[in-house]
């Protein structure tokens, strides 16, 4: 066991030392993207794994060391990372957990601290949390590089692209399992080239982009006529099996073509937030320039996924200035804790691009995606009639079968207007 040093207010720091002893462990959400990046960490030196249990079992540890009225996603995060280290499977006193911090007033920026008093209150005080964050927490054994965060982005661009591909294109193969097997070998080679230095500048991030979509487009398909519908809603539950009980596969078994607008976006309203808070308050011109060029690049990666999605004839994702104007007819841009108007706004995206069909998912109380999400339903659909959309809510309370009764008479709708569509196109 490393030595164990605090900071000035107690905080028990990753050190040096436990960078070349310690594994890390990172509760994982979307599991292409995850993937990926836990890679970039691995060859960046750190021993990272992702826990990725499910079972009832998680919830409620959650429940046990953190209070029953906090967010869903950090019941479930903080249930999912002390029942591993209860697991057996580790030694507690080489092991430390990463987690996001993004700030903010959504009750996200909390689930770090929550996680440090659970770990006390369960027995594991000599465990070390690691800050995921620009800056906000600071350890010896843990920085943020150019390269690193560099890798990370283009980790994001090949995620929300292999996502897509695999997801408008899974439903409709011919030869079962191919789509999910091309992505793992992407998988592979892609985190393969990072470990050398290669594939994360913009210009290898394009050339990859090109052959990722062109070995989908070569799958042999029958698109046959599916509902297609979209998920949005707050980020963990959107993405995560763990959060939604398996939303995707559920929908994929009601043989739905899913779409999951991409991280992209929601790394781009993130960073465009703080941008639009120091015009509108003031604040460090350096930190000013430093987001404008992080916001710019990222604006160019999407571009990239735009272009070649689009090249092979899949439906590429919405573009982030698009999406932008779209919402502003709906609710105001300073309506941003959360996933804020961005839900909104993709909810405004799919229903306009083919994907009228939505499942809106949220975290039981929480208010910016009630106000975004649900509050925004009436408005889009006087802007979009045919917009037909379902908000579920996720606790561990809720009861499986009531979320998916209410989606399936979401997709008895969906049904009904594709069979009309296909009688007045016969």
């Amino acid at each position: 066991m490393a030595e164990l040093k605090y900071d000035e207010n107690g905080r028990l720091l990753f050190t040096k030392e436990m960078k070349e002893t310690y594994k890390i462990l990172a509760p994982s959400m979307a599991p292409i993207h995850f993937n990926i990046i836990k890679n970039v960490f691995i060859h960046s030196g750190y021993d990272l794994e992702l826990v990725d249990t499910t079972g009832p079992e998680i919830a409620q540890t959650g429940l046990k060391y953190v209070h029953n009225d906090t967010c869903y996603p950090a019941l479930l995060v903080i249930g999912q990372l002390i029942h591993a280290l209860q697991s057996g499977k580790y030694d507690v006193n080489k092991t430390a957990l990463m987690i996001t911090q993004t700030g903010g007033g959504c009750r996200a920026s909390n689930y770090i601290f929550l996680l440090r008093k659970a770990l006390k209150k369960a027995g594991f005080p000599q465990v070390p949390v690691i800050s995921l964050s620009m800056g906000m927490e600071k350890n010896p054994g843990f920085h943020l590089t150019i390269p690193l965060i560099r890798r990370f982005a283009a980790g994001l661009v090949y995620g929300d692209a292999l996502m897509l591909l695999r997801n408008q294109t899974k439903p409709y193969e011919v030869n079962e399992g191919e789509s999910e097997a091309l992505v793992q070998k992407w998988i592979k080679q892609l985190t393969d080239e990072f470990a050398k230095g290669e594939s994360y500048r913009p210009k290898e991030i394009g050339e990859h982009l090109d052959k990722i979509a062109e070995s989908f487009s070569k799958i042999k398909v029958n698109r046959v006529p599916k509902v297609k519908v979209g998920v949005v809603g707050e980020i963990y539950v959107k993405y995560a099996r763990l959060g939604n009980n398996d939303l995707e596969q559920f929908l994929a078994d009601q043989g739905c073509e899913v779409n999951l607008p991409g991280i992209m976006g929601f790394a781009l309203f993130k960073v465009d937030n703080r941008i639009e808070d120091i015009k509108l308050y003031g604040g460090s011109m350096a930190k000013y320039r430093v987001c404008t060029v992080l916001f710019n690049y990222l604006v160019k990666l999407e571009a990239m996924i735009i272009k070649y999605t689009s090249k092979y004839g899949f439906t590429p994702p919405g573009k982030y200035s698009h999406i932008k104007k779209l919402v502003k007819p709906v609710i105001g841009y300073g309506s941003k804790m959360g996933e804020g108007w961005l839900l909104t706004a993709e909810m405004l995206e799919l229903a306009e691009s083919g994907y009228e069909n939505i499942v809106c998912t949220q975290p039981f109380g929480c208010l910016p995606n009630h106000i975004n999400g649900k509050g925004a339903v009436r408005r889009i659909k006087e802007l979009n009639p045919k917009a037909n959309i379902v908000t579920i809510d996720y606790d561990p309370g809720a009861p499986k079968v009531n979320q998916e009764n209410r989606i399936k008479l979401m997709l008895a709708v969906g049904r009904e207007e594709l069979e009309k569509e296909n009688k007045g196109n016969a």
